[in-house]
């Protein structure tokens, strides 16, 4: 009866262990991997990884103000001064209205400021004479030469690197880029048919002062649709590839023997 009576006690203390064990684990071994990845803290860690994952946009490795260049005109284009940016946004238009809507001319826009500018000074500097009053200095301007060095310099770098990509998408090497070049120009030209040339920098600039600020505010959405767009395309690109451009003849390039 003592065996037993041992037993039996033995066997209760065994079973008021296993509660205990059981309480003892980790309670995210009995949650889902999911609830267990978030009560340990995890997800945020996961979605981080996930989101380095994400291509950017354009291969873009650094934030959109470092793309613009870092400077005053990063600075304006990403609204960093709105008023500046909003000054500017607002004299280009004026300018495009001015040309566009109540078709100024250039040289009739100049010459009537000249005409209305040189009109205040005679009347000013005549007036003064009957009031008394010393007539007023008109300072001498002059273009300062080293920023228009500078300007020259950074456009005809501009145009001379425009000039090695032509040279590059003519000369065959990348039958991708030639007929994204083509695909492109077909596009402006359609664009010029109902816009003229002012309208169309005038919309770019536009773009400009709308676009990045959209894209620095929402990146993580942008490059995730850019990348499923980039997959669809270059899908459609391979299926294209493997239906009219592989049966393309091209001339044979036998190994020179020396």
């Amino acid at each position: 009866m003592a065996e037993h009576a041992d037993e039996v006690k033995a066997a209760e203390s065994l079973l008021d262990k296993v509660p205990d064990k059981i309480h003892g684990h980790d309670s995210s071994s009995a949650l889902p991997p999911s609830e267990a990845v978030r009560d340990k803290g995890i997800g945020g860690g996961y979605s981080a990884s996930l989101k380095s994952k994400v291509n950017r946009l354009f291969g873009r490795e650094k934030p959109v103000h470092h793309v613009f260049g870092g400077g005053k005109a990063a600075d304006i284009f990403l609204w960093r001064g709105k008023k500046v940016s909003a000054g500017v946004l607002i004299a280009l238009t004026i300018i495009w209205v001015f040309f566009e809507l109540l078709e100024y001319h250039l040289l009739t826009l100049v010459s009537h400021l000249l005409i209305i500018g040189i009109v205040m000074l005679f009347l000013w500097s005549n007036a003064s004479t009957f009031i008394n009053k010393s007539p007023p200095h008109i300072p001498q301007v002059q273009i300062p030469e080293k920023p228009v060095l500078q300007i020259a310099s950074a456009i005809t770098s501009e145009i001379n690197r425009a000039f090695v990509i032509v040279r590059e998408i003519a000369s065959g090497k990348d039958l991708k880029q030639f007929l994204s070049a083509i695909a492109g120009l077909w596009v402006v030209s359609i664009l010029g048919k109902y816009y003229n040339f002012l309208t169309l920098v005038y919309i770019a600039v536009v773009l400009l002062f709308t676009l990045p600020v959209f894209y620095e505010k929402y990146d993580d959405q942008v490059d995730a649709v850019a990348e499923k767009a980039l997959t669809e395309m270059k899908k459609q690109y391979a299926v294209f590839d493997a239906k009219v451009l592989s049966k393309i003849p091209r001339g044979q390039t036998k190994a020179k023997k020396f």
